[in-house]
């Protein structure tokens, strides 16, 4: 199974200029012979510009139902537009107040229209400190797929995101991640009897440490800052060709 890699921009670049180079630059220096599947999120407004021009392209965010929701962006008009993948749940969601109900239905929503969501969970530093990672991140699995059954557990890619190490600089260990992936396959397999789901990792990964994380377990990455600087972001594909 090849590795899944998701380049999330976030609130970046700040215009179209910028954001035409950095895709440029990104797909001129692909590795020819990549063995990952590659799959860029830029901001919405971004998303009709990059799709349909040679690399999968997802959302950041959804919302879970069409009309009268001011600001909203739904699953429906994300597939109109070629989306394949939708990031669900990331930590900077949770910060501002998103609840895991809403995931639910922004997962249930994503699978209805058959993009593949990208649910995003991960514990704080003080949760990990105070060795409530496996309580945590349950809770979270729990509640973000009440209601999704089997048939379609095996569609969600997990990403295991600690929050203390997102553009911290301070990646977790690999052996750390590999533990918690091991976790997270027990419960899934507890729950759905399955061990066909994609467990990828976020959290300050970068050319140096992308190797040890896959020579670890995971089946991935979701990567912010890395993925905004072309050559650094090649480095990281390198390792997967």
């Amino acid at each position: 199974m090849n590795p899944l890699i998701i380049g999330n921009w976030k609130c970046n670049p700040c215009d179209s200029k910028k954001t035409e180079k950095l895709f440029s630059e990104i797909k001129k220096g692909l590795p020819k012979k990549l063995k990952a599947k590659l799959v860029i999120c830029p901001p919405f407004i971004y998303l009709k510009d990059l799709t349909g021009r040679g690399l999968e392209i997802g959302a950041q965010d959804c919302f879970f139902q069409d009309g009268p929701f001011t600001g909203q962006i739904s699953v429906s008009m994300l597939k109109s537009l070629g989306c394949k993948y939708v990031i669900v749940g990331h930590s900077e969601k949770r910060a501002a107040g998103e609840k895991d109900k809403i995931i639910n239905l922004k997962l249930k929503s994503c699978l209805e229209k058959r993009l593949v969501p990208i649910l995003c969970i991960g514990e704080t530093l003080k949760q990990r400190k105070s060795n409530q990672t496996s309580k945590i991140l349950r809770r979270q699995l729990e509640k973000d797929l009440k209601g999704i059954v089997k048939k379609d557990i095996e569609s969600i890619v997990i990403a295991y995101e600690p929050v203390w190490a997102i553009g911290t600089g301070k990646a977790c260990d690999p052996e750390i991640a590999k533990v918690v992936k091991m976790m997270i396959k027990k419960y899934l397999r507890e729950l759905y009897k399955t061990d066909k789901v994609k467990i990828i990792y976020g959290g300050s990964v970068d050319a140096k440490n992308a190797l040890e994380y896959a020579e670890a377990g995971m089946e991935g990455y979701i990567i912010g800052g890395m993925s905004l600087k072309p050559k650094e972001f090649i480095a990281i594909l390198n390792n997967f060709c």
